[in-house]
């Protein structure tokens, strides 16, 4: 039998259902409502495990490559842009409050509100990074010192490798890596009746709402999508000098292709292609800047994972402090780093940011039903991006060819070698 449609479309049109079923039914949805929890703790049951096999694997297998002038000068902008990205989706988040229409009629888990109150103070914050017992850290998901202690693991791991040569451990945690993620594809299977259920409850206890905040959410991101995306044509015309009238033209191929595929590995090589054919990167540095893009230059899942840590506190009418925004906002830009690769996509990214940071989980199907719209967004801004940064590096180094820029000579890239990129291209995948 055919399968009946993509995966998204699938929990789109589920989504549709299930706020139509909602809003018909009324509070008598809320007897769904156990499903979609059951389906939220099947996600949230393989998170630990992921986390530190995740963490482990990206900090053993880290190598001493990639080092100079050109490493430097990517890395800064790759960083700086994600934190402007994160601040950006906080201001917005603020303003907007994309959230705040999810009024919902349950009392919520009084140790949520409660721990959002408490306002500790910095030096008691950075010392509960650091559990005295990492399985007690485990047991309770407290995900920032088991962050902590899989980083650190991951560093020893690294130094015993180089030592001993021996990669048993490492391969030992790359294969946990792989089975959680089976895992979680074999839950996402479920993801369809999982997300009515869950938006079926929501609908019937808030009403229409549920569908302008959907909304709100949604052109929250775009907006900040947009002011990112001038912000690098602007850096870029007052570095390099160019026109920016030209650039249109040189990224049109490449956002054509990440808006209808929704996919940055796909686009790879379009992208590095026109870097070199369009723009005038020189090869070398497109090489080198568009790879480590691939996992460090996701500045729209940054914008949008700070987005939904807004969301997710507004919607549960819950102040973060600012301890757990600057939280919030490092765990982003680390997600988008790859030292925290979460495979399976955005309801576990969801889902590991409300359980790092004690937000509730009540909004999150709804996220996950209109996430293909939000992937759309996060794409484009995160393939465009890597040809700015690119840009701004080779010009550091005088490696843009002006008159290529300007369209008066023609180069050829080289040819590309896909599977050079595969492990990055996977996890651009799933920043996307």
């Amino acid at each position: 039998m055919k399968k009946l449609a993509h995966p998204a479309a699938q929990i789109g049109l589920a989504a549709i259902g299930g706020i139509v079923f909602g809003l018909v039914v009324g509070e008598w949805a809320a007897n769904l409502k156990f499903i979609g929890d059951l389906f939220i703790r099947l996600i949230q049951m393989s998170i630990v495990p992921l986390v530190m096999a995740s963490v482990i694997v990206a900090t053993g297998s880290m190598a001493g490559a990639g080092t100079g002038k050109i490493a430097f000068r990517t890395f800064k902008w790759m960083i700086g842009f994600s934190v402007v990205a994160a601040v950006l989706a906080w201001v917005l988040s603020s303003i907007i409050r994309p959230g705040a229409g999810m009024v919902f009629t349950q009392q919520l888990d009084p140790s949520l509100e409660e721990s959002a109150s408490e306002a500790l103070g910095w030096q008691d914050t950075l010392l509960n990074f650091v559990s005295t017992n990492v399985f007690d850290a485990m047991s309770t998901a407290t995900m920032v010192p088991i962050i902590v202690f899989s980083l650190l693991f991951g560093i020893a791991l690294r130094s015993h490798i180089t030592k001993t040569g021996n990669t048993q451990v490492l391969s030992f945690m790359d294969q946990i890596q792989q089975i959680v993620l089976t895992m979680i594809r074999l839950v996402m299977v479920i993801a369809p009746v999982g997300v009515f259920c869950l938006l079926a409850a929501l609908a019937g206890d808030v009403g229409f709402s549920v569908v302008s905040t959907a909304l709100s959410y949604l052109g929250t991101t775009l907006l900040g999508v947009l002011i990112l995306f001038a912000l690098f044509v602007v850096v870029v015309t007052m570095r390099t000098r160019l026109n920016p009238w030209k650039l249109p033209s040189k990224l049109t191929e490449q956002t054509a292709v990440a808006v209808t595929t929704t996919s940055s590995a796909v686009t790879f090589p379009t992208v590095l292609r026109n870097t070199v054919e369009k723009v005038g990167v020189s090869q070398k540095v497109a090489n080198f800047t568009l790879s480590i893009g691939l996992t460090m230059g996701s500045y729209g899942a940054v914008l949008n994972y700070m987005i939904v840590v807004m969301f997710l506190a507004q919607a549960g009418n819950i102040d973060l402090s600012l301890g757990q925004i600057v939280l919030g906002m490092g765990l982003a830009v680390l997600l988008n780093m790859g030292t925290i690769t979460v495979p399976g996509g955005f309801p576990v990214v969801a889902m590991f940011l409300a359980t790092s940071l004690d937000l509730p989980f009540e909004a999150v199907g709804l996220l996950i039903a209109v996430d293909w719209f939000a992937g759309i967004f996060r794409t484009f801004l995160n393939v465009n991006g890597d040809t700015f940064v690119a840009m701004l590096v080779a010009n550091a180094d005088d490696e843009i060819d002006r008159e290529v820029y300007n369209g008066t000579k023609v180069v050829v890239a080289e040819d590309l070698d896909l599977d050079e990129y595969a492990d990055a291209m996977a996890t651009a995948d799933r920043a996307d």
